[in-house]
């Protein structure tokens, strides 16, 4: 391993730990298995979450093993990470189904044939209760609440289910059954992190360093990039979205949104010239903020294709004039019921929403029209419907038929 390969490989990382290890791992002559764990609890993946999957593909290229782990079993028990109460729980069916739409979005960034894929329901489900009762005697609640978000919340009288005392352990049981040499996070998964070398420890495996990388905050610039909050990019979003969205992005955002969306997988020293110019007013916001985006649509979908969006969105925005070619689509049959069009269904059929309630909050909002008209309640007659354009945001534009 030579001066490069580490500098590249720590590039953008928030906190490497123990900082020592990780180069002495480099140093083994071994490929390293490099561990990533993917809950299934959402069905897009966004700039967010891609931020430590191109991290896992820079590992992948410098020839290490990149091992996701499918979290079909964590996904159900739910990642208290960062939360302020306890998460709703998913079923079974409702995992798969996010897990088969999210697989085909990751090889956006990962390479498919480079890729150990294991779901954690492998070793999880056949623990059984002494196996659990095992687990949880390595671990005191004094040591869990340590832990930022718990001690938040025990100190506000929030309740703390016993069940999320589970998770940081089951994820550590992940690195135990993957024989992981480096875990990769955001720096909200520190904590389970150091978890699971304290529990590949005990099972007698050498630990893992903890790699964890910074969070993107979401297109509304408080908080961080979430599909619950609606403030996200999806790298599978059409690239007249993925334009639109980026360029709402606020200023103080710009540079940061370009070190961890396209620079530290390229040149990281474009985000430092970028951010020193904008401060000293050498560099226009608006003309930095349209580069990056167009930047990061073509990181997702080929050369060519940020000019096309700009372009697009100059059309609609500025020119005020409807795009020349408008997709036709029918209404999808599941979307009509006693005679009437269900909105959130016909929006989230057509892939105008990524489901019934982002659906019906875009009705909510106003963010529906039909022929320029805001659209609203749930549901619509199908003659109104079939003939007419109906935009969805200011980017998206179907016509019905």
């Amino acid at each position: 391993m030579g001066p490069d390969d580490l500098s590249t490989l720590l590039a953008g990382a928030a906190e490497v730990v123990p900082a020592e290890e990780f180069e002495r791992k480099l140093g083994l002559g071994r490929p390293l298995r490099v561990k990533l764990g993917l809950d299934p609890t959402a069905p897009v993946v966004t700039l967010g979450w891609a931020v430590v999957l191109r991290k896992l593909r820079q590992f992948q290229d410098a020839g290490h093993v990149a091992v996701l782990i499918v979290g079909d079993f964590t996904a159900r028990v739910g990642d208290p990470s960062g939360k302020s109460e306890t998460r709703p729980r998913l079923s079974k069916e409702e995992v798969l189904g996010y897990r088969d739409r999210l697989l085909e979005q990751f090889w956006l960034v990962l390479d498919r044939d480079r890729t150990e894929i294991r779901h954690n329901s492998e070793w999880l489900e056949p623990l059984g209760m002494e196996g659990i009762l095992k687990l949880t005697a390595s671990y005191t609640v004094a040591r869990m609440l340590e832990r930022d978000d718990f001690a938040k919340r025990f100190q506000q009288g929030q309740p703390i289910s016993i069940m999320e005392f589970l998770y940081p352990l089951l994820q550590g049981m992940d690195s135990v059954a993957v024989k992981a040499d480096i875990e990769l996070g955001g720096i909200d998964q520190k904590f389970n992190l150091l978890v699971g070398r304290d529990i590949q420890r005990d099972e007698g495996q050498e630990p893992q360093v903890a790699l964890t990388m910074p969070l993107l905050v979401g297109t509304d610039g408080v908080n961080k990039m979430s599909q619950s909050l609606g403030n996200y990019v999806a790298i599978a979003d059409p690239p007249d979205e993925m334009f639109g969205k980026l360029v709402r992005v606020p200023d103080d955002l710009i540079s940061e949104y370009r070190r961890l969306t396209l620079d530290f997988f390229g040149d990281p020293t474009e985000a430092d010239r970028v951010s020193a110019g904008l401060a000293d007013g050498s560099l226009e916001p608006w003309v930095e903020k349209r580069r990056m985006a167009r930047q990061v649509v073509e990181l997702y979908h080929g050369p060519g294709a940020g000019e096309v969006a700009e372009a697009r969105f100059d059309q609609i925005h500025r020119d005020h004039e409807l795009p020349d070619e408008i997709e036709e689509l029918p209404i999808p049959e599941d979307a009509v019921r006693d005679g009437a069009v269900y909105l959130p269904r016909l929006l989230a059929g057509l892939g105008l929403a990524s489901s019934n309630s982002e659906a019906r909050r875009l009705l909510e909002q106003g963010g529906v029209r039909l022929d320029g008209e805001p659209l609203g309640g749930e549901d619509a007659r199908p003659e109104v419907l079939r003939g007419h354009v109906l935009q969805v945001g200011r980017r998206r534009f179907v016509r019905l038929r």
